[in-house]
Formats: C-alpha cells, sequence, structure tokens
C-alpha cells in the first residue's frame, strides 16, 4: 500500500480565501462595531475556510493492490480497479473534483468513467499505476 498526497496550489487557496472574504468587506461597511450580524460574518468566513482547509490537506490517493483510493475529507471516497483505467492525460479542467491544486490529471476509467485528481508526484503515480495496469496510456510528463 502506497499513499500519495495532493499537490497543493496555495494560490488556488489564496483566490478561495478571497472569494471568501470579498463579501465580508462588502458587508462591514455597512455594519458599525460587533453585532451579531457582523460576528456571524466573520464565523461564515473563518468556517468555511477551515473546511477549504481541510479538504486540501486531507487529499491523498491511496494504490492497494489493484485498487485506487480517492480521498479528499468526508466529501469524497471513492475506489476504482486500477486494471479498469485505460489511460492518464494531464488537464486544465477547473471543474470541482478531488484535487486541491491546477496541476491535474484526468483518468479516464471503465467505458465514460473519469476523475481528475492532482497527486504530488505525478510520474512516480502514474509509473505506480503501470506497473499493475501495463495497458495504461499516458501522455504525462514532468
Amino acid at each position: 500500500m502506497k499513499t500519495y498526497p495532493s499537490k497543493i496550489s496555495y494560490g488556488l487557496l489564496l483566490c478561495i480565501l478571497l472569494v471568501l472574504i470579498f463579501p465580508f468587506f462588502l458587508t462591514s461597511k455597512h455594519t458599525v462595531g460587533f453585532n451579531a450580524a457582523f460576528i456571524t460574518i466573520i464565523l461564515t468566513v473563518v468556517g468555511s475556510f477551515a473546511f477549504v482547509l481541510h479538504l486540501f490537506f486531507t487529499t491523498k490517493y491511496t494504490i492497494e493492490q489493484e485498487t485506487l483510493s480517492i480521498k479528499s475529507g468526508i466529501l469524497v471516497n471513492d475506489t476504482l480497479n486500477i486494471l479498469s483505467i485505460k489511460s492518464i492525460n494531464n488537464t486544465k479542467s477547473i471543474l470541482s473534483s478531488p484535487a486541491a491544486s491546477f496541476d491535474r490529471i484526468l483518468i479516464k476509467y471503465n467505458k465514460y468513467d473519469e476523475v481528475i485528481i492532482s497527486p504530488k508526484n505525478k510520474l512516480e503515480f502514474i509509473k505506480h499505476l503501470k506497473t499493475i495496469n501495463p495497458n495504461i496510456s499516458s501522455d504525462v510528463s514532468g
């Protein structure tokens, strides 16, 4: 069994933080002092960002025998058979996925299934998968 952590894009984290803080600044101009609305907004921003941090730092990909497990916080806990993987390619997709970085790969498996992930060491990860299933095609390089 080997676990690969997700690569973390601190720029992506900063963008998410800015998106969460922006409404805070818009409403804080109209709020005087520490009233209930102001405190609620602060708690919402802090809680939301803490949840995002939790997702980012718990996203991992585990290879055990012929199974790839994908885990991201409490939201994602998927497994797929490595022998069903058809291809692995780089992707620039910004779709929501269990990937904490924009440096992502697209895994196509079964007939029509796919998942986007971002292992920290892509080449080692792909090499490991190919030792289990040498039929995987890939165009991923450094």
